[in-house]
């Protein structure tokens, strides 16, 4: 080789590692790297194989290095949103990412005793919604009404609200006030209703003898308490005269499906199926039997429910009429036939997270849907004022004839 090829011949080589080089920076600036982005920790930990983050890191990096108030960034209040952005993503309401705070307050809320105005909340066609006022609380005494839709939480508009944000902006310390701006599309009205905030202690059950044989018992949950305490009114019914029963589930929030159980088996003979629990994805499904003896299994019985009925109480009413043809009287009830489990996260924070949905013994969905009364009986605004209640009043007479 001349001296003048082999000159031509580094040159060239050069010229190709020098354009492979500058290639290969160039191409790894145009492409995100999870190593490129500072002050992050365990970035890779638990990873999906099948998952390209990429663009994700790539607006991290962004933001981190083109944000005007970049030196201010809470990078953790960033994580969290990110996660929050992936759980509204599912368009499910039942479905909450938790802060810390959240989290704890999501448990002090369940544990039965909290401060607030007793109102059970949803999402209903993506507009927050009543559930039911629990008995007694300050919510019911205000006058907030099953179906009631909340439009405004004291300023705050709720169009955009998760259910766990706007539980937060209605609780407070007992004796301060809250101002719910809320409609009522069966009577057209949009009104204000400014509740006392009080201590809420959750009652489950109350009952009553009508017109000498009916016992009318109210199950207001299915709290932790209610089996015994339904299993003591149980036995009062039955040391008296009482030989037909109405349960009154309207404005019944719910509770525990093991309640929903217990108490499906003092009607249903023994091992009948209460509930399905679907997973979808092909995953399977799960029968729940009822437990118990059936002591009330012959006794006629007549189901009220309406639009504040819903999860445990929407399951147990699905289940007497499936399994024993039982009449449900009222309204449409919620349709929250859906199952959450809630997981422990790192730094106290949570994730209640749908995992199934619940179908009655006939295999009828619950979620969304709910349960269709057998013989519908509307409240109007008149009976309101005048304390009537024609749903029970048809409850009576059909359960008086049976």
């Amino acid at each position: 080789m001349t001296k003048k090829s082999a000159g031509l011949f580094i040159f060239i080589l050069l010229v190709a590692v020098t354009a492979f080089y500058g290639g290969f920076y160039y191409g790894k600036s145009q492409v995100p790297s999870i190593y490129a982005v500072e002050g992050l920790g365990n970035k890779s930990l638990g990873q999906p194989d099948n998952v390209d983050f990429s663009l994700f890191w790539d607006a991290w990096k962004t933001v981190q290095e083109k944000y005007v108030d970049r030196a201010e960034l809470n990078k953790k209040e960033m994580v969290y949103g990110a996660i929050d952005g992936l759980v509204r993503s599912l368009k499910d309401p039942y479905t909450v990412f938790f802060k810390p705070v959240e989290s704890k307050q999501f448990l002090d809320d369940v544990s039965g005793s909290f401060s607030g105005i007793g109102a059970e909340i949803g999402i209903r066609k993506d507009v927050l919604t009543v559930i039911a006022p629990l008995e007694d609380s300050p919510a019911q005494k205000a006058g907030l009404k099953a179906g009631d839709r909340i439009l405004k939480i004291n300023d705050t508009i709720t169009a955009d609200l998760k259910i766990n944000e706007a539980v937060a902006i209605i609780r407070g310390p007992k004796g301060t006030s809250v101002k719910l701006t809320v409609s009522r599309p069966e009577v057209d009205e949009v009104k204000e209703i400014s509740i006392v905030r009080d201590d809420i202690k959750i009652p489950t059950v109350k009952w009553e003898l009508k017109n000498n044989k009916v016992a009318y018992v109210q199950l207001f949950n299915f709290g932790q308490t209610a089996p015994s305490e339904f299993r003591k009114t149980m036995l009062e019914v039955l040391r008296g005269p009482a030989d037909r029963i109405i349960l009154d589930l309207r404005n019944n929030p719910g509770g525990y499906l093991e309640v929903s159980q217990d108490i499906a088996g003092w009607f249903l003979n023994p091992d009948s199926v209460v509930a399905i629990e679907d997973f979808g994805n092909g995953d399977g499904k799960k029968e729940y039997r009822s437990s118990g003896n059936g002591v009330l299994k012959n006794m006629p019985i007549v189901v009220l429910i309406n639009e504040g009925s819903a999860s445990a109480s929407e399951i147990l009413a699905g289940a007497l009429k499936d399994n024993r043809k039982i009449k449900l009287v009222g309204g449409k009830s919620f349709g929250k036939g859906s199952v959450q489990e809630l997981t422990n996260l790192r730094e106290g924070t949570s994730l209640k997270v749908t995992i199934a949905k619940w179908l009655t013994p006939s295999g009828k969905s619950i979620a969304n849907e709910g349960l269709e009364p057998d013989v519908k009986v509307e409240v109007t605004k008149e009976d309101i004022e005048n304390l009537k209640d024609p749903q029970l009043d048809k409850a009576i007479e059909i359960v008086s004839g049976l």
